[in-house]
């Protein structure tokens, strides 16, 4: 399979010919992750393959690896990547950046909030069925500032959770987000976790360690992500810390 492929080709991919050029260390595996790609679309005789952007080079591997051994080359079609919630990298669970289809509606409206405003549109593009007429009066009207960026987004955080869940749900999650953001109240659905004695050291238990526990975060490395993007508070207060510790006896409102 290898030999069907050259290292002229695969630096022709924009990535590896940077690194290639500035000395940056590229591993073989690297090189192997989109031949293996490419023979997938063998295997299963792929007649359509569709990826994002960032992975039309494998797309394209994959076309003229089906033409070398006789099969119809595949049509690649590509689209946008969505840009995470902290707006500059694409959104990635291992990032912490994203916003889970499985999760509560309450914690996708807050999500959903919190994305900078200058993305915003092209979230209604590509995780909406709005058309490109309706979007585009949304883009205008803020732009001419006859509408708020917030209630712009309060719209698209409702119809990301219709889609997902129903349209009470969506409302519920809307009231939910303003007793706590606007009217600094506790919501009346709380879940609450009792941290095992295993994590906890002198007395004490470290935040990331308490979020990972309680499946706030897949990792303690998401929840040091989190903290240090302003997007973790504590009885209101926000954390910046990554090594901030809890006092192991107490409630606490994250």
């Amino acid at each position: 399979l290898t030999s069907r492929f050259t290292v002229a080709r695969m630096l022709e991919r924009d990535d590896f010919k940077k690194r290639f050029k500035s000395n940056t260390p590229i591993a073989i595996m690297e090189f192997l992750y989109p031949i293996m790609q490419a023979y997938d679309s063998i295997a299963i005789e792929a007649d359509v393959e569709l990826g994002g952007t960032d992975q039309r080079f494998n797309l394209l591997m994959g076309r003229e690896l089906q033409k070398e051994l006789s099969q119809k080359p595949q049509i690649a079609i590509t689209m946008p990547i969505l840009v995470g919630t902290g707006g500059i990298e694409k959104m990635s669970k291992s990032l912490g950046n994203y916003i889970g289809v499985d999760e509560s509606p309450q914690e996708i409206f807050g999500k959903v909030m919190s994305i900078p405003d200058n993305i915003m549109i092209d979230y209604f593009r590509l995780v909406t069925t709005l058309n490109s007429k309706e979007i585009r009066e949304i883009e205008d009207n803020i732009k001419k500032e006859k509408l708020n960026p917030s209630i712009a987004k309060r719209k698209l955080a409702k119809i990301i959770i219709e889609n997902l869940y129903t349209k009470n749900d969506a409302l519920e999650a809307e009231e939910n987000f303003d007793l706590i953001f606007k009217k600094k109240g506790i919501p009346d659905k709380v879940e609450e976790f009792v941290i095992n004695d295993d994590i906890i050291i002198n007395g004490k238990v470290k935040l990331v360690n308490a979020m990972t526990a309680s499946s706030l975060t897949s990792s303690n490395s998401e929840a040091r992500r989190l903290i240090n993007q302003g997007a973790v508070r504590l009885d209101g207060t926000k954390i910046i810390n990554p090594e901030f510790e809890l006092e192991a006896k107490g409630e606490f409102r994250p």
